[in-house]
């Protein structure tokens, strides 16, 4: 009776595990993040991106909002250089709740295998990188994990994108936090 109690609050922590975006930064620590203040999308790099075009104007349309919320301008001129780069591979969690309970071996059944719960997924990460223009040389990058959406949903799937980028871009400028 008590798997069957913890059944409900595995399924949740399972679900909150894939639903969150882990995030690491990456960052030139001699620069001073505070002159940065106009941007443009490095075309030449987001141009190399193995997503659909779709995603990739999703992904930049977030980007771009974030930036314009911290104070950036877009500008012909920019400080930074904005470029992007995505990796996906596919998940498997195993989640076994078994509790000693029906070992042994039954007529209809044998265990272990009461509780155990299979999920399957793809997850995403999203690199973006802030170049400094006049050095060409990368001086911010925030790296961004977690489950993707499916791809049947698109409302979901924008939802999941702007969850990304806000979550990446929360952790610029470094020492903010």
């Amino acid at each position: 009776m008590k798997a069957f109690k913890l059944l409900p609050v595995a399924f949740l922590f399972l679900l909150a595990s894939c639903g969150s975006v882990r995030v690491s930064t990456d960052y030139d620590s001699t620069i001073d993040f505070t002159k940065y203040k106009t941007f443009a999308f490095y075309k030449k790099g987001i141009d190399k991106v193995e997503i659909s075009d779709l995603d990739k104007r999703r992904i930049l349309k977030a980007v771009e909002s974030e930036l314009l919320a911290l104070g950036f301008t877009k500008s012909e001129q920019p400080d930074v250089l904005v470029n992007i780069f995505t990796k996906s591979r596919e998940k498997i969690d195993i989640y076994n709740n078994n509790n000693n309970m029906f070992f042994g071996w039954h007529p209809w059944y044998y265990g272990p295998n009461f509780g155990t719960q299979i999920s399957q997924y793809t997850e995403g990460t999203l690199f973006i990188d802030l170049i400094d223009a006049n050095k060409k040389e990368l001086a911010w990058q925030g790296i961004g994990s977690g489950a993707l959406s499916s791809a049947r949903n698109m409302a979901k799937k924008e939802e999941r994108i702007k969850e990304f980028v806000t979550e990446i871009m929360a952790k610029y400028p470094p020492g903010k936090e």
